[in-house]
């Protein structure tokens, strides 16, 4: 019985199977491979199956894909946002074709880009077209303020939160003139730039101009009624910071609990010519008069009240001369003839006391030319030239006054 050689180191060899092929000479090199028709055959490979070549490209699992082109991505944001859909618009333009040379992705986000942009730049070129972006900026403004600036015209009548016309407020709402309403906006003005100047001077600075202003709107002092006081919407520190420096100019009631009815205009809009030109030379006096000084005794400041009583006794003269040179109505002449006489005699009473030597001497002939501008006395001239004969409760020559304070009458907005 013949022995048969012993195994090889990997599997044991049967007496059937048939002999195997030796490795090749170089034990650490590639395989040897057998060539055929078709070229190179897979190894010799007696232990298991085949082997197979590595992994070609397109089927690595790390295999990366082709990039987002940048403009389409640029383009769809500015599209989204609506910010510069112009800019928008052009990026998304050249993204097309990039991305077709260069293979890149992002087609559908140039193409949605480009439309949102386009629709963007349309609306905007209508907005600049109606006017339409001003009155947006103006909302963002006025929203920036946080409703702090509150658009009130000259005539226009409102009603405050609360129905009070002091504190601080962020809206108002507008009424007709000819209902009941809280406030009735005769003037308005603005403040200088700068820093905000604190509250005391904001108020004192509305107090100074609103007062001064009223007359333009309310020229006749005798229709305001006494119960009614200037007040003032001011910019508050706050609504100051973002441009606000409006001040508004009202009339309220000083009676808690009332309200205004009825418009208090009465200026060239509503006036005739013979009754404009008669108040006009009655502010001449009344001018004058709001010139008086702080001292309360003319002890305390009697240089000052002397010269006091020489800018009325101008005034008074001025006035005068002003009632006649104007070509009055028949029924009106003889009654402003009158008026003008009596103030002739005031103004007289008026220059002594500007030269008076002491206190005594001043109160005098003050006294004297007081007596001399009774209101009642320019009643026949009023009622001639159809304008207000009631006199204010007060005895001057406007009304109004009866609820301000030393810290004025003011709402911050």
């Amino acid at each position: 019985m013949s022995i048969p050689p012993p195994p090889g180191p990997h599997q044991p060899q049967g007496p059937y199977e048939p002999p195997r092929q030796p490795y090749p000479h170089n034990p650490y090199g590639p395989p040897s491979y057998q060539q055929g028709p078709q070229g190179p055959q897979h190894p010799q490979n007696p232990y298991g199956p085949p082997a197979y070549q590595p992994w070609a490209q397109g089927y690595s699992p790390y295999n990366q894909p082709a990039p987002v082109n940048g403009l389409a991505i640029a383009s769809l944001v500015l599209g989204l946002l609506c910010c510069l859909p112009g800019v928008g618009l052009v990026l998304g333009l050249i993204a097309l074709p990039q991305i077709r040379r260069r293979g890149e992705r992002g087609t559908a986000l140039a193409v949605t880009g480009s439309v949102l942009s386009g629709i963007g730049l349309a609306l905007c070129v209508l907005m600049f077209a109606t006017g339409g972006a001003s009155d947006f900026w103006k909302g963002f403004k006025e929203g920036a303020r946080g409703g702090a600036s509150i658009s009130l015209a000259k005539g226009e009548c409102f009603d405050a939160p609360g129905g009070s016309l002091s504190g601080e407020t962020y809206d108002v709402d507008k009424v007709p003139c000819s209902g009941a309403h809280d406030g009735e906006v005769f003037a308005s003005f603005r403040l200088g730039g700068g820093g905000y100047p604190g509250d005391d001077w904001v108020t004192g600075a509305a107090d100074k101009r609103c007062y001064g202003l009223q007359d333009a709107y309310a020229m006749d002092g005798w229709a305001v009624p006494g119960d009614v006081d200037v007040y003032y919407l001011t910019p508050t520190e706050d609504s100051w910071s973002t441009g606000d420096r409006e001040v508004t100019c009202v009339f309220g009631n000083v009676t808690e609990g009332h309200d205004l009815t009825g418009s208090l205009r009465n200026d060239e809009t509503v006036l005739d010519s013979y009754q404009v030109a008669y108040l006009k030379a009655a502010h001449i006096l009344n001018a004058a008069m709001d010139t008086a000084p702080d001292a309360r005794y003319v002890e305390d400041d009697l240089p000052g009240h002397k010269a006091w009583a020489g800018r009325v006794a101008a005034a008074l003269s001025e006035q005068a001369r002003t009632l006649r040179a104007q070509s009055w109505p028949g029924g009106a002449r003889k009654p402003v003839g009158a008026l003008a006489a009596d103030l002739d005699k005031a103004r007289a009473q008026w220059a002594k006391a500007a030269k008076a030597k002491d206190a005594d001497g001043f109160y005098r002939y003050y006294d004297a030319g007081l007596k001399l501008l009774d209101p009642t006395q320019s009643v026949p001239a009023r009622k001639a030239l159809g304008l207000e004969t009631t006199p204010p409760a007060d005895g001057g020559g406007k009304g109004g006054g009866g609820g301000r304070d030393a810290d004025g009458t003011g709402m911050q907005v």
